[in-house]
């Protein structure tokens, strides 16, 4: 969830299970409310937490990274931004034609997956190349779409001193609005309840 309503979300928290005490955690807080349900607020980016047991401390701990990256990529296509704090500095969207499968059989079907398989070479190196550009020199990047395809393209030599942080995110094919709604995933705060 956005940061902005994690305040209201811990409102009704307490109104629905009764007094809540916060905890400082070392990824983020947590809190423990009268009836016995608890919940655990993580840091965006793998962040750690050593501030106070209070909102206003753990809503600032969330803001975003000075330099930072986020890379999408799935078989068809990728997108990739170069973030400082919230703002977009520079961004870069792709598509690239992967065959899909062929229910063929024998020389056929070994033919079509040997043009599937160097049509996604294609597409992750077309997305290395514009990656290596993009975020060369940031501190730490938040990765998604398919977990083989980003596996491919990070295995660029040129990307080696990136930082991976979670989350990694669900996306489907990485188009400008994609990147645009991952851009606010990743800065969002992770929340995991347990109901007493």
């Amino acid at each position: 969830m956005p940061v902005t309503r994690l305040v209201r979300w811990v409102q009704n928290f307490t109104s629905r299970h009764g007094e809540t005490t916060l905890v400082g955690r070392q990824d983020g807080l947590g809190g423990r409310a009268a009836d016995g349900s608890s919940f655990a607020a993580h840091l965006p980016f793998g962040g750690a937490y050593d501030g106070p047991a209070d909102l206003d401390s753990f809503a600032e701990a969330c803001a975003p990274p000075v330099d930072w990256g986020i890379l999408l990529v799935r078989k068809g296509g990728f997108a990739v931004a170069r973030l400082h704090g919230e703002a977009t500095v520079d961004s870069k969207t792709g598509q690239r034609h992967v065959q899909g499968r062929t229910k063929a059989g024998g020389q056929s079907q070994q033919r079509f997956a040997r043009r599937r398989d160097n049509q996604a070479r294609q597409a992750y190196e077309a997305a290395s190349e514009h990656a290596a550009r993009i975020l060369a020199g940031a501190r730490i990047v938040v990765v998604g779409g398919d977990h083989v395809a980003v596996e491919a393209v990070l295995s660029d030599r040129r990307l080696a001193d990136l930082v991976v942080v979670p989350p990694f995110l669900a996306v489907p094919d990485p188009r400008r609005a994609v990147l645009v709604q991952a851009v606010l995933d990743a800065g969002s705060v992770r929340v995991e309840v347990t109901n007493a």
